[in-house]
């Protein structure tokens, strides 16, 4: 019996979650050789496998499009309009290949009666055990908890400016603002599973697309007004600050870029996963130009080297706006809703590791067996979450650091080591020399925007406090 059998019996059986991996193939001989292995209560509840390729593009536009492209002006005056641009231009391409590679990885072990559902079990089965369990699951893991700690403290922000937009005198603190925020993700993350989401994504790539118009926007009216900021466009400070810059710039770019979870979005879409995923990039990365692009090259224009970390603190100068309040109102509040959508994708690699742990997949997902510790360790998780976003509000450094040392090696170096080992394409050909360049290229650019990152939480060092109102 084929694999596509196998699927359409189980979909007219009306299964529609799957309960094991339960997929056959044959060897040379037609010998079939029986691969299952039952899912545990992470794969089964939170991965299910029920999405479109609609479904997966919606999951990916949420990962990747995010309001850390609001900082991509920034990142393009510590290089300068050939280089920014250059660089903008190759990491679009060069995670669009390697998303792809990994997508095709995956496509081949479902297609051989293995479908594998995270990225550590990716590792596991390709690179060996000591992979997975000892560097891929904690890198990704410390990718994604770190970014709902940022997140949550950007959600926090946001609310503080909303806040002082209607009230320029408040008194309320930072931290308060991210408690409350904080609330706001606490009830999203009791959404079930990962496919649950689907809507919640759909309404977050609208979402993503109104902010960065209004951004847009935004910068070419202040840009082109009597009252335009003057611009320059030199990268600003000695040789070594520029160098050291360039490399922080990278590290931002490639974080902006960086989507840590892409196994596990393919996880969520119904067999056969063939194409899917393929489809959902290529609608996904629409959205990723056409934002990126107009909101780095619009905001750059505008403000030069003053860019500031998010091109939005450039739209007040001395607390006045430059903008009509309403236009900075709505911005903020699209980017604050988008900020929710993308904490709780980012937060499902925690619900499937705690389901994974605690959870029961014999009995029904619903029953009080696993409903009470899922909403306790759910719950226990986004307060640890936003306690360090609170103490910490310099937390942005911190991540940066996170990014230079888990997006770059999960977006830009493993899927084609994963690529080159899975399918040995010849040394002679074009694909395996294209596939190491990049992987040692960008590993010694995510070693060296560590080192740029590291260095630029030791010169802010003497600013931080915790609980600080910034």
């Amino acid at each position: 019996m084929s694999i596509s059998d196998t699927w359409g019996m189980k979909r007219d059986m009306g299964t529609s979650v799957l309960n094991s991996m339960d997929m056959s193939r044959t060897d040379d001989g037609g010998v079939v050789l029986d691969s299952s292995k039952e899912l545990d209560a992470g794969a089964l509840f939170v991965l299910k496998s029920r999405g479109s390729w609609l479904h997966c593009a919606c999951h990916l536009t949420t990962t990747i499009v995010a309001p850390a492209l609001l900082s991509l002006p920034y990142a393009l005056s510590l290089m300068g309009w050939i280089a920014g641009i250059f660089c903008l231009t190759l990491a679009a391409l060069v995670t669009f290949y390697s998303y792809n590679l990994l997508s095709l990885v995956l496509e081949h072990h479902a297609q051989l009666g293995h479908r594998q559902l995270r990225f550590r079990d990716m590792a596991r089965d390709i690179l060996g055990p000591g992979w997975g369990k000892y560097y891929v699951g904690p890198t990704q893991f410390g990718l994604c908890y770190g970014a709902v700690i940022a997140l949550t403290l950007l959600g926090g922000q946001n609310l503080k400016f909303i806040y002082l937009l209607s009230s320029s005198n408040g008194t309320m603190q930072l931290y308060q603002f991210v408690m409350l925020y904080g609330v706001l993700i606490l009830v999203l993350v009791q959404v079930p599973s990962f496919h649950s989401l689907r809507y919640i994504n759909l309404v977050s790539l609208v979402l993503c697309l109104a902010y960065s118009a209004c951004a847009t926007a935004g910068s070419v009216y202040i840009g082109s007004s009597n009252n335009a900021p003057p611009k320059d466009y030199s990268v600003k400070g000695s040789k070594q600050n520029q160098v050291f810059g360039a490399f922080n710039a990278i590290s931002i770019i490639a974080t902006t870029y960086g989507n840590g979870i892409l196994p596990e979005i393919q996880a969520t879409v119904e067999p056969p996963v063939k194409g899917k995923m393929f489809k959902g990039l290529c609608l996904c990365y629409v959205v990723v130009v056409t934002t990126f692009f107009s909101v780095a090259i619009s905001g750059y224009w505008a403000f030069g080297n003053s860019a500031q970390g998010t091109v939005l603190s450039n739209f007040m100068i001395d607390e006045k706006p430059l903008l009509p309040t309403w236009v900075l109102l709505m911005t903020n509040v699209f980017s604050l809703l988008q900020l929710s959508a993308v904490c709780v994708v980012n937060l499902q690699l925690t619900n499937e590791i705690l389901e994974h742990k605690f959870a029961d997949p014999k009995i029904n997902q619903f029953s009080i067996r696993n409903v009470v510790p899922r909403l306790i360790l759910r719950s226990l998780s986004v307060i640890i979450a936003t306690a360090f976003a609170a103490m910490f509000p310099f937390f942005g450094d911190v991540n940066a650091v996170i990014g230079a040392f888990g997006c770059i090696p999960l977006d830009f170096v493993l899927p084609e080591v994963f690529y080159n080992v899975t399918f040995k394409p010849s040394k002679q050909g074009l694909i395996f020399w294209v596939n190491t360049l990049i992987a040692t290229i960008f590993s010694a650019l995510g070693v060296l925007g560590a080192i740029s990152s590291i260095r630029q939480i030791i010169l802010d060092a003497n600013t931080y406090s915790l609980f600080a109102n910034l």
